[in-house]
């Protein structure tokens, strides 16, 4: 007879998985609910919800994303795309035995608390409506999935209008006159495909970004700044990695796009290879923000105007968990403090992986935060005390606001440092583990 599980997962994506697996190790029953019909998260081209297009591929290198018990084939590309990375997962959940505590095609509707420090999760499956009640619920389900569109602009936009969570492929941008709206990777993606597709190509970003080619002196860019990261702290890595920049590719105002207002590692890093030699050929054409639509027409802050088919816009999503009572979110999931960024420090026995906005890879972090969660389940791992607890949200929201500013400080993590400061954590916390029995 199966043992019943004491917690439950909410995805079955890259976090929902690397917790499963954490968990099964641990020896902790559990159980996921994954709305989808099957595993892998964003990746899953076609999948419902999924964000994936047909030349998506991995923005951070193979060797910098690979979790650490389930190493990407040597033979494959630096770059994988979506599908070798949708297999990839799928082949991790089987490696490891964990598609049994998978409950496909059940979405989770609310979780609520039960009776002492117990939860209790409402889905809804193909055969009706689910109740388990647990000891603990992981939210694993990422926060790619509710686009955020722009506040309305002055006038009246009659151009067809997309979102990059809509975007499959270049045949949706064949044929028009496209404006891609946006300075993340996505944005650069799409870019680069209407360029080869569209009758014409502009790029518009209200503010600067830094561009970092896929590869610099031969190697992998991320494969540098990690070298880099172990030795050196943020700031002269900074220094380091913007003249670097500036020797092999030059400034953004090079390309006419509009100069960073923040220095490099403040900010997500958009890598692109084919933007920037686009850029230089006129295949695309850089705009800065936009002041106001009249029908297909589009004026932007430097006086110009262009006459557009298509607007993609590439602005990011909204963080939203709607099944949790909004009570536990405060003023909202991305200003949530969260003792390293995993804990709630009011609701035992709610945690959370892959909740955050990394400036590398995700996998390795999530994997990281599901074996901290999962040490604290099995007993192993012990908490500071909450006034500790509190003490190192602040100090952490101070910091990140000092570097990224307003832009979600509560999410942001500096890969390396963060991936370090987990593994001091776990072996913190399991002697105080020890202490306390």
């Amino acid at each position: 007879m199966a043992t019943a599980p004491t917690v439950a997962v909410v995805g079955a994506g890259a976090a929902g998985l690397a917790t499963l697996k954490a968990l099964a190790d641990a020896g902790v029953p559990a159980v996921c609910f994954e709305a989808t019909d099957t595993v892998g998260g964003l990746w899953v081209y076609g999948s419902a919800g999924s964000p994936a297009y047909r030349t998506l591929h991995l923005n951070t290198s193979r060797g910098r994303t690979e979790f650490a018990d389930h190493p990407m084939p040597a033979h494959w590309p630096d770059y994988p795309d979506h599908t070798r990375i949708a297999g990839y997962l799928a082949d991790y959940a089987t490696r490891f035995g964990l598609p049994d505590s998978i409950r496909l095609r059940h979405t989770v509707d609310r979780v609520t608390r039960a009776a002492g420090d117990s939860w209790t999760v409402h889905a809804t499956g193909p055969d009706g409506p689910v109740e388990v009640t647990v000891a603990a619920v992981v939210v694993a389900n990422g926060h790619n999935r509710t686009p955020r569109l722009p506040d309305g602009y002055p006038g009246e936009c009659t151009a067809a209008q997309l979102h990059s969570h809509d975007y499959r492929g270049p045949d949706q941008l064949a044929g028009r006159r496209v404006l891609v709206v946006g300075g993340g990777n996505s944005a650069m993606d799409i870019a680069v495909d209407a360029s080869y597709a569209a009758d014409r190509t502009l790029l518009s970003l209200r503010r600067g970004v830094w561009v970092v080619p896929k590869y610099l002196l031969g190697r992998p860019s991320d494969t540098l700044n990690g070298a880099l990261a172990r030795r050196l702290p943020w700031r002269l890595r900074q220094r380091i990695s913007q003249t670097m920049l500036a020797a092999t590719v030059g400034p953004p105002t090079r390309y006419g796009l509009p100069a960073p207002g923040h220095g490099f590692l403040q900010d997500h890093p958009t890598l692109s290879d084919g933007l920037l030699s686009r850029l230089t050929h006129g295949d695309i054409e850089a705009r800065p923000g936009i002041v106001r639509f009249d029908g297909r027409r589009v004026e932007f802050t430097d006086g110009r105007a262009d006459e557009v088919d298509l607007v993609v816009w590439c602005t990011g999503y909204r963080v939203e968990i709607p099944f949790l009572d909004p009570a536990l979110l405060g003023d909202g999931p991305d200003r949530l403090p969260l003792y390293r960024h995993v804990f709630h420090l009011d609701a035992p026995g709610l945690a959370f992986v892959g909740l955050m906005q990394s400036t590398g890879a995700a996998f390795p972090l999530v994997e990281a935060q599901a074996r901290l969660v999962a040490a604290r389940l099995a007993g192993t791992w012990a908490p500071p005390d909450p006034a500790r607890q509190r003490a190192a949200c602040r100090a952490e929201l101070r910091a990140a606001t000092t570097r990224w500013g307003q832009r979600r400080p509560a999410m942001r993590v500096d890969f390396d440092a963060y991936l370090a400061e987990l593994d001091r954590e776990l072996a913190a916390g399991r002697r105080r583990a020890k202490v306390a029995a």
